[in-house]
């Protein structure tokens, strides 16, 4: 897969993690592209500096909510005003200053100070200030009373925005919220999927063990292997390349196998994004029938063709469609299998996605569910009388899950929900027959998804 180029200024390690920083705030950017672009770029084949650049900007990025609460406590002016840069600067140093051992303190807060300087002239002594009390006081600065008021206890010790723990704590409790907001904050696996149309995953993992990988079968998805230690970028290995493996979370793994395609089906994928789902359902086929591949955006649909051609499938279509709007008559009810991988809040995804909980505000909900019942209604016009319809989100909120299908079945009498058995761990779905997994539950990326079936 190609990445966009995204220019950085040569640097320190520390240089690059703020320069990362500023532009995911600034941007609206996501960290992964940027890292991969800038890792790429300026330390292409040094891994220890890739290591440390990729665990200061996810580690700020994951703890900001406790971060901000320790400048708050240590700033005497209006901290909502402060420049988006110097509070990165702040932050990022903090950062290593409380969670990383082997930094030195004096070089850390040295290199802000200089950052700062050169950046903001004049405003070094408030960063040399901030940070050297913060030192000081690492062990006695105060944390909001768990029994005075949990909501703040939790977004701050958790580092998760106050709204999103009210929900949270009002869906899950106390107890469930903590372990949430928790496994939120910890370094995700890299998890693979392999390509099974181009060998096994008992052959992979051989192979990949004998090259002095470090790598595990993946405990729910039968695909998956799970990376624990590699000295190259998983797009740097010869698998790869050679188009034998994927990178997809565990959870996303599981999805396409809810919908277990049969060899032979006529399918569509109505969101297809880059084909990630969409690729392993043609493995899941044996690349015998046909998929199209729908999504509004052309440039997803790019990167989805250079991984059809790299994974050897044959299969898959591509269209420029938007997936509510009404199909054309030749595929109006005409699929046995509909997939509608809806775009969501990504709550799920917070492990891999840290930045999100900073950019989502409670009113961006509404406008992501409206959209969401759009796809639905599309997707239920393309599939036939008897046909299969999957939908899915990364989300964990049930307005996004639940009420979306309560309110599609309200709507729609021809669909009934389908209760599937012997396609998906009993531990991966709930008690209604909806898969649903966990980040602190499964140790993978959450997602939600329904099957139901168009009454013949």
């Amino acid at each position: 897969m190609k990445n966009k180029v995204f220019p950085f200024q040569p640097g320190s390690t520390r240089q690059l993690a703020a320069q990362i920083l500023d532009r995911i705030e600034g941007e609206g950017a996501f960290a992964e592209p940027l890292l991969d672009a800038c890792l790429t770029a300026c330390l292409h084949n040094d891994v220890k500096n890739r290591r440390l650049v990729t665990q200061m900007v996810y580690g700020t990025l994951r703890m900001r909510g406790y971060l901000d609460w320790i400048i708050i406590h240590l700033y005497r002016g209006d901290f909502p005003v402060m420049a988006e840069g110097l509070k990165n600067i702040l932050r990022m140093t903090l950062y290593q200053l409380f969670f990383l051992d082997r930094v030195p303190s004096y070089a850390a807060v040295n290199e802000a100070v200089n950052m700062t300087e050169t950046r903001f002239r004049g405003r070094g002594g408030l960063v040399n200030a901030i940070l050297r009390n913060a030192i000081r006081r690492k062990d006695t600065l105060p944390l909001p009373d768990r029994s005075q008021d949990l909501p703040l206890h939790v977004a701050v010790v958790y580092s998760h925005p106050r709204w999103l723990v009210e929900k949270w704590l009002a869906l899950f409790g106390e107890e469930e919220t903590i372990r949430l907001c928790a496994a939120d904050n910890m370094t995700p696996p890299v998890t693979l999927r392999v390509n099974t149309l181009k060998s096994s995953r008992e052959e992979i993992l051989a192979e990949m063990q004998a090259d002095g990988v470090k790598v595990v079968p993946t405990g729910y998805s039968p695909d998956g292997l799970r990376i624990t230690r590699s000295e190259l970028p998983v797009r740097n290995l010869r698998w790869f390349e050679e188009g034998k493996i994927q990178v997809q979370d565990e959870g996303s793994q599981l999805i396409s196998r809810f919908l277990n395609p049969q060899s032979g089906d006529n399918m569509i994928d109505l969101c297809a994004g880059t084909g990630g789902k969409t690729t392993h359902l043609a493995a899941l086929m044996g690349d015998i029938g046909r998929i199209v591949a729908l999504d509004n955006q052309e440039k997803k649909l790019a990167l989805l063709r250079e991984m059809i051609v790299r994974m050897g499938i044959s299969r898959i279509e591509t269209l420029v469609r938007d997936g509510t709007d009404l199909p054309p008559k030749d595929m109006a009810e005409h699929f046995d299998r509909v997939l509608v991988d809806a775009p969501c809040t990504g709550l799920g995804t917070l492990r891999r996605n840290p930045e999100i909980k900073w950019r989502l505000a409670p009113e961006d909900i509404a406008q992501t569910v409206s959209l969401q019942k759009e796809l639905l209604e599309g997707a239920a016009r393309y599939l036939k009388k008897g046909g299969i319809l999957v939908y899915s989100t990364c989300s964990l909120l049930p307005e996004e899950n639940e009420e979306n299908i309560h309110a599609f079945l309200a709507r729609h009498q021809e669909f009934r929900q389908d209760t599937p058995t012997g396609i998906i761990s009993p531990d991966c779905l709930d008690p209604n027959g909806c898969l649903k997994t966990m980040p602190h539950r499964h140790d993978m990326d959450g997602f939600f998804a329904v099957r139901l079936i168009k009454r013949l």
